[in-house]
């Protein structure tokens, strides 16, 4: 029988390591392969969360360099429980404050990592697998000054979801989860010192609870995941009103003119 396992991507901070903590304590996953950048960090995490942790460490911006992964699913033939695809990275500024190979490496991060490994995956899940996609709030409207991050959401956000029209017949759920602001590292790699930029961070989130709405919302078959009050209207708001209106009231809000 094929071992059961989780695969967490982001996984040694933040959001990533609440989502390593939450599926650890799932009977059906017997190792987590958790990924990111730093081996240091990852190191900490096997020891916080003991020999179920699997650390991989991948900058999954590179392309050729996440090709290990497919290699190690055709070597053990793993049941992947559940794949959640949170790396990923901000950068708060306009247009002009990021140089094009900055702009590509967001996108292959934030888009093309999570395509590649969710494909990569699928063929290893079988009924009632979960693949769990981090998109984000910005991911409701187009956000002048933070454009290309909101704009890598807005793909997870409708490809999960179309995904999971397609995944129904093979009774596995794709989830979309869309938080607003966390109490994460994403803030010290996103400011960049631009002289317009999101100052303004309202309603911060607790990732651990972010984390757990968005397994349960995933168990339950969702196809998005919405945590919080101020979310959820935001989302209410992208969806009655025109995006120019919704684009003026984010500059507003983050007093940017």
């Amino acid at each position: 029988m094929s071992r059961q396992i989780a695969i967490v991507t982001g996984a040694s901070g933040g959001f990533g390591k609440e989502f390593v903590r939450l599926l650890s304590s799932k009977s059906d996953v017997e190792e987590i392969w958790a990924i990111a950048r730093n081996e240091e960090k990852l190191a900490r995490l096997a020891d916080e969360f003991g020999e179920r942790i699997r650390p991989i460490p991948l900058n999954l911006s590179d392309r050729a360099a996440i090709e290990p992964i497919r290699r190690l699913l055709e070597s053990e033939k793993p049941e992947i429980r559940w794949l959640v695809n949170n790396a990923g990275y901000a950068k708060f500024g306009s247009y002009a404050d990021l140089d094009p190979q900055e702009s590509l490496n967001l996108i292959d991060l934030n888009v093309g990592a999570v395509v590649w490994l969710g494909l990569t995956a699928l063929p290893y899940m079988t009924r009632g697998s979960r693949l769990v996609n981090v998109a984000s709030q910005a991911a409701f409207q187009p956000l002048p000054y933070q454009n290309l991050y909101g704009a890598t959401k807005a793909f997870v956000r409708h490809y999960t979801r179309a995904l999971n029209a397609e995944l129904k017949e093979r009774g596995i759920t794709a989830t979309a989860v869309c938080p607003g602001w966390m109490k994460t590292d994403l803030f010290a790699r996103a400011e960049i010192g631009a002289k317009k930029a999101a100052t303004r961070f309202l309603r911060v989130a607790d990732p651990a609870k972010v984390a757990k709405k968005a397994l349960a919302d995933a168990e339950k078959g969702k196809d998005m995941s919405v945590c919080g009050v101020y979310v959820k209207l935001a989302h209410l708001a992208a969806k009655l009103l025109p995006q120019k209106t919704m684009m003026r009231i984010w500059l507003a809000q983050q007093r940017l003119r």
